[in-house]
């Protein structure tokens, strides 16, 4: 459970990043940090929480304590927008791409993805978000050692560099359904 993320807001309540509930737990007890109560979106600061504080996703529970966790925190006195890049990964561009090949449009599962360079490696092109697309394996194996343009085949989005608020892995707002009040509309993850 100390392990589980928890949403962090600046004061302006957009989001900046994900932390452990553990570190949530040590910015709520050195006063940085309330904890937002998912019903009724009120900030609680750690004496109110541990009083009245939801139960939603469970507690941490000890000799004379029932500590209940929190799903989203707000900061006291940090207003910034950190600057973080999301990590090239292969994974992060299959979330980028919603999991679907970007030539045919077919989701199947995650071990039938590839990872595949617009611009083959071997004519020079970089392993990086504006030249790697996610691709199912058919749609790979036809492409080759070829440009789309070379293999007759099109892109249905171009490649780019995800801006998702803080680094947040949009993959955790499915379990996560308190966190999309907090989400810009456009983050990739939310319902439509």
């Amino acid at each position: 459970m100390l392990d589980r993320q928890t949403l962090v807001l600046n004061r302006s309540w957009r989001p900046i990043t994900t932390t452990t509930v553990r570190r949530a737990i040590v910015l709520m007890a050195r006063g940085v940090a309330g904890a937002v109560h998912p019903a009724t979106f009120e900030v609680a600061a750690w004496e109110t929480w541990i009083e009245v504080g939801s139960r939603a996703i469970g507690s941490l529970r000890g000799i004379g304590f029932d500590f209940p966790v929190p799903e989203v925190i707000v900061l006291t006195g940090y207003n910034g927008m950190p600057d973080a890049p999301v990590s090239f990964t292969r994974r992060n561009v299959y979330r980028r791409d919603g999991f679907a090949c970007v030539y045919c449009g077919h989701a199947p599962r995650s071990a039938e993805l590839t990872l595949d360079h617009v611009v083959p490696r071997s004519r020079g092109g970089p392993t990086d978000w504006r030249n790697c697309v996610t691709a199912c394996v058919r749609c790979n194996a036809r492409k080759a050692d070829r440009t789309p343009s070379q293999a007759d085949m099109r892109m249905r989005r171009q490649p780019t560099m995800p801006r998702w608020p803080g680094g947040l892995d949009p993959g955790q707002l499915a379990e996560r359904p308190v966190w999309h009040r907090f989400m810009p509309a456009n983050t990739p993850g939310l319902a439509k």
